[in-house]
């Protein structure tokens, strides 16, 4: 008798959270609102340019609140409470930019900005909920699950938007591309929170601390805690550089689009869903890779794709080869992403793994709008360059932008050049107690 295996509910709620918030990284930050707000809301290199500005200060202010609002998650067991503030920010002030025209570039920058702090601090706590679903061996596993279908969810919401514009068409469309990706994200994060349980009890302020205090308190024992594991300090230096790489690539793939091969809004999300559904198959086929080989292994070939893919841009001239490089890339990229994530795993003590994906997360975070925002102002500035010289058959917007990509090539290259220095045997004995003479500090 075939016995019927039991359906974790928490971990579905989990997974169509994911499922719908991918909704609003395909449609908000890669094929529709970017080249919209680059485009129509702006225009020219000062739309890239601000572009870069909005996914700065929308970082950087994530990076500041973050380790506060951890630590207030954390101790007072609210994690869900939290998870809900920001990502009804997110829905919300996704909704309203609907009401973005061309020419409103200030609210056009806020309201993305305010969207992507909710966007991107929520992920804080939808990250911190997967130690209390999930068991140590079941991390791994649930994380890629929640991954893939993401993926899914981005994908599905795009083809909804593809339909209307195919069907109905015009700018008033693409604004309200925006409203549906809000609801869209909202409906499929009831789940969770109607299913999802908290199981840490709430624990007291320690005497005369407050949360702010308590929060640096916290991350400097975190950074003498991490310290002692050099293979883990040694991947994340690689990974705090490629990772910029990694971001301004995806944060600036539909203004390439528009702008280096003159693509409409329908090109570009039938692009985006081409890269998205070629994500699913890099994170299963790195998954299988990465278990079978070594997880660097993986993340070495899956970079090597990236920077092929990045090379192929700069060189490339057809629309054509502009979508089978968004495969190429695609591919690349989740194996970067979840493998990255992976390293993590492999490389916390047993017990530690929430505290080394916190430090994980927190660098990431720090360090992903530095990318974004030179990328923008490398586009801009090289575009002014090529204008003043008024070079006969170049197009100054254009070559900015391709000439931009050197700096997602570098950030590729030295985070690449990083990684062959750290020792994944090594950083797996050390995690798991067998390298003697580690000091305590």
């Amino acid at each position: 008798m075939k016995v019927k295996r039991k359906v974790n509910k928490e971990h579905r709620a989990w997974y169509l959270f994911d499922f719908g918030n991918s909704a609003y990284a395909a449609v908000v930050l890669l094929a529709v609102y970017s080249a919209y707000f680059q485009g129509a809301v702006v225009g020219g290199s000062e739309g890239s340019r601000l572009w870069g500005v909005a996914i700065f200060w929308a970082m950087l202010i994530v990076a500041v609140i973050s380790p506060i609002l951890g630590t207030i998650a954390d101790y007072s067991s609210k994690k869900k409470m939290m998870l809900m503030i920001f990502t009804s920010t997110a829905v919300v002030f996704t909704a309203l930019l609907f009401f973005v025209k061309p020419g409103d570039v200030f609210i056009g920058m806020l309201f993305f900005i305010l969207a992507e702090i909710g966007y991107r601090g929520g992920q804080v706590f939808y990250n911190s909920l997967l130690p209390e679903i999930a068991t140590q061996d079941e991390i791994g596993k649930v994380s890629g699950n929640g991954w893939a279908i993401g993926s899914v969810g981005g994908i599905v919401c795009l083809l909804i938007v593809l339909a209307l514009i195919q069907f109905i068409g015009g700018d008033l469309v693409i604004r309200i591309s925006f409203l549906i990706t809000a609801v869209f994200y909202a409906v499929f994060t009831i789940p969770l929170f109607r299913i999802v349980k908290e199981k840490k009890e709430p624990q007291a302020l320690p005497k005369g601390d407050n949360y702010l205090s308590l929060a640096f308190r916290r991350l400097k024992k975190t950074f003498a805690s991490v310290r002692n594991y050099k293979e883990f300090i040694k991947f994340m230096v690689a990974f705090l550089i490629y990772n910029d790489g990694i971001l301004a690539a995806l944060n600036f793939a539909a203004i390439l689009g528009a702008v280096l091969y003159g693509m409409e809004q329908t090109q570009l999300i039938i692009f985006m869903i081409i890269v998205m559904v070629s994500s699913v198959l890099g994170a299963w086929l790195y998954g299988v890779i990465g278990e079978k080989y070594g997880f660097k292994r993986g993340l070495i070939q899956s970079l090597l794709w990236m920077i092929l893919a990045v090379v192929w841009i700069f060189f490339n001239k057809t629309l054509t080869g502009f979508f089978l490089i968004g495969a190429l890339a695609g591919f690349a990229l989740t194996g970067v992403q979840s493998l990255s994530r992976t390293m993590i795993g492999a490389f916390a003590p047993p017990g530690q793994s929430a505290e080394f994906y916190g430090f994980f997360g927190m660098v990431g975070r720090t360090s992903s709008f530095i990318g974004p925002f030179l990328f923008g102002w490398l586009a801009h500035k090289i575009t002014q360059y090529y204008e003043v010289k008024n070079l006969a058959g170049v197009d100054p917007i254009a070559m900015g932008h391709r000439m931009a990509l050197f700096s997602v090539l570098a950030f590729l290259v030295v985070g690449l050049g990083l990684l062959f220095f750290v020792n994944e045997k090594e950083g797996r004995k050390v995690a798991l107690g067998q390298v003697p003479g580690i000091e305590e500090t």
